[in-house]
């Protein structure tokens, strides 16, 4: 079994709790927050700069507002660790890799296994996100 915290990132982790939107926007020391479901990441956008841990709540996997939240940071610039905490799925992190999640704070422990065969499932992607993978067509028509 893989611990509960995983990391795509070759820095440190970040140890500073990360405080509420609201507290964040409150004051001017806080290098970390959380985003609840249904709060507007781009509230962050002018503070991007000072921001080393987003971390974006998911209460239940149904729930795919933070696939936007990370989109929205990740298309603005903002390149410091970006967490998703709550209910994610193993095959769920796949996706949100490509939407910009680095860091991964499930609920539930994770088979490394089950985690490795998810990451390799698709060969070729069809959009150009956050990850970086060069979509399929570019390949073919440069």
């Amino acid at each position: 079994m893989v611990e509960n915290n995983l990391r795509f990132r070759d820095d440190a982790a970040h140890d500073e709790p990360a405080v509420t939107l609201d507290s964040f926007l409150g004051q001017s020391n806080a290098t970390a927050v959380r985003i609840e479901a249904g709060e507007d990441a781009r509230a962050l956008l002018p503070h991007i700069e000072r921001l080393a841990l987003v971390e974006v709540s998911f209460p239940t996997f149904r729930d795919g507002r933070g696939y936007s939240a990370a989109s929205v940071l990740r298309e603005a610039g903002y390149t410091g660790e970006l967490r998703a905490h709550g209910d994610v799925l193993i095959d769920q992190i796949p996706l949100m890799r490509r939407c910009g999640f680095d860091s991964f704070a499930p609920n539930a422990p994770v088979d490394e296994v089950a985690l490795e065969r998810a990451l390799a499932r698709y060969d070729h992607v069809y959009q150009a996100k956050a990850d970086g993978r060069t979509p399929v067509w570019r390949l073919r028509h440069g």
